[in-house]
């Protein structure tokens, strides 16, 4: 982990990514407004602010590989959740063919 502010960085790029492929999708098709889509979006939303507030309220403030450790957590599920985030649009695109 580089810094706290490196990974809130992270957190706002990959969800924003998400967020502007759904668009992308929603252009690319617009015959599919899709409710999908956008609990899609407003999941992304709900999860990229969830991790904001798990970033700036450490557990074990007192004991570094405490910290480490639970920013190391933060950073795996921020992957994991925006692969399944991605999961699901991709679900979405063939779902509508």
């Amino acid at each position: 982990m580089a810094s706290i502010r490196q990974l809130k960085k992270d957190i706002d790029y990959l969800i924003f990514e998400v967020i502007s492929d759904c668009f992308v999708y929603s252009g690319i098709h617009p015959e599919n407004k899709s409710d999908e889509l956008s609990a899609i979006i407003s999941d992304s939303v709900a999860f990229r602010n969830d991790l904001i507030v798990r970033v700036n309220n450490p557990d074990g403030k007192d004991n570094p590989k405490i910290v480490k450790a639970y920013y190391k957590s933060v950073e795996k599920d921020l992957i994991t959740g925006v692969d399944k985030l991605f999961d699901r649009l991709s679900a979405l695109s063939t779902k509508k063919k």
